[in-house]
């Protein structure tokens, strides 16, 4: 079976009256970073991704985003996709032929390390460590699930991965997807633009981040920490990790305790 996919991607950029398409059909870029998502929903993307940071990206051609619409691999004239499960219950599932077709489509072609994820709520939780991994992949292949989830089959014949945003249920997995793709593009090299934002921020060390201050000096009675306006790059790296020492301990025992493991291996 053949199906549109939509690319988007680097564009040129020509004087015009008439708005162009962020999301027109692109050839693929050799040794680009690409995320394929596979949905019923294609014109949910590329959503916020196309906008700030991550949309000049896409535009520029440091990363590519591919929607395959699912509905194109469904069954009959309806083009159903979905199911009762099997013993009875509550919802539809998402039916086994039709996925494995749309995978078979959506990842022929693929090489290297290319990781195929389904966003489901049981999955491994994301996290940081999980974003730089991705990042440092050839591409990602993400699957939406609707309904009451895909048919267990699919997940072991494919061995995919499943990953969830958090320990809670949303009505289908195009949001996850698009915060997983948000926060894996910011670390590829060239997005953000200052490598130095991503090595000190929430996370990269183990710790939660430092608190951030701009001008005025003073705003509603509160100033600037005096540290930091002392101009001592020394103790202002100290109070920082201070801070994150505090604010980790206090909200996150769990990276916390992770974090005095670390030390003592150390």
């Amino acid at each position: 079976m053949s199906a549109q996919n939509k690319s988007h991607g680097r564009k040129a950029i020509r004087p015009s009256f008439k708005p162009r398409e962020l999301m027109a059909p692109t050839p693929d870029l050799v040794g680009v970073w690409k995320a394929k998502i596979m949905t019923l929903f294609p014109n949910a993307f590329p959503g916020i991704l196309g906008e700030s940071l991550t949309g000049k990206a896409l535009q520029e051609g440091l990363w590519q985003l591919e929607t395959v619409d699912l509905r194109q691999f469904g069954i009959g004239k309806h083009r159903n996709v979905d199911d009762t499960p099997a013993g009875g219950g509550a919802g539809m599932v998402l039916r086994a032929d039709v996925l494995g077709d749309a995978i078979e489509h959506t990842m022929a072609g693929t090489v290297g390390n290319w990781p195929l994820i389904y966003l489901s709520p049981r999955g491994r939780r994301m996290d940081q460590a999980l974003m730089q991994d991705l990042s440092h992949c050839d591409g990602v292949t993400l699957l939406c699930g609707r309904f009451e989830g895909v048919d267990e089959r699919v997940l072991q014949h494919y061995g995919i991965q499943e990953v969830s945003l958090g320990d809670f249920v949303m009505t289908g997995g195009e949001i996850a997807a698009q915060a997983m793709i948000d926060a894996t593009v910011r670390l590829i090299p060239g997005v953000l633009g200052n490598q130095a934002s991503t090595e000190e921020e929430s996370f990269s060390s183990g710790l939660l981040e430092h608190p951030q201050y701009t001008r005025p000096a003073e705003w509603k009675g509160q100033t600037i920490p005096d540290v930091l306006m002392s101009g001592h790059h020394g103790k202002i790296a100290e109070w920082r990790q201070k801070m994150s020492e505090d604010i980790t301990q206090a909200r996150r025992p769990d990276l916390w305790q992770a974090h005095q493991d670390r030390k003592k291996k150390d």
